[in-house]
């Protein structure tokens, strides 16, 4: 088989800008794996997350978590080097189960929210933002 120049560096672009978020996408698979034991994650009923559809700059990312009824919420940012953002727990004199916090993303990414409830049970809800200017060295 014969590559050309050209192929050669359309193969190695594609290695270059999909390798990483392949294995960001691994450690984000990780992360969740770890956080619920293995246990199987059901789509959001009880759980929201907010978050900007367009972040002009990744350095500072408004994001908001609320699942009434959880014990604890995990959010992960799938494109960043290191995917873990945060993990919030809640106690049982807790008045709700809610945090907000401001983030670093790298550039456009989904990020990722799972939360365990009360009766251990999972659920997880993502939303994609876009990001102009990377936050992480972008």
């Amino acid at each position: 088989m014969y590559l050309s120049r050209r192929q050669t560096m359309a193969l190695g672009t594609a290695a270059l800008v999909f390798g990483p978020r392949i294995a960001w996408a691994t450690a984000t698979d990780d992360a969740i794996a770890e956080f619920t034991g293995g246990a199987d994650v059901a789509e959001a009923t009880g759980l929201t997350l907010t978050a900007p559809e367009i972040a002009e700059n990744g350095n500072t990312v408004p994001i908001e978590v609320d699942a009434p009824g959880a014990e604890s919420i995990i959010v992960l940012a799938s494109g960043n080097p290191n995917p873990d953002v945060g993990t919030f727990a809640f106690g049982p004199l807790a008045a709700s189960q809610m945090a907000s916090t401001r983030i670093r993303l790298a550039g456009t990414q989904d990020v990722v929210a799972v939360a365990k409830m009360a009766d251990g049970t999972f659920q997880r809800a993502s939303q994609e933002v876009k990001v102009t200017i990377g936050g992480c060295g972008g």
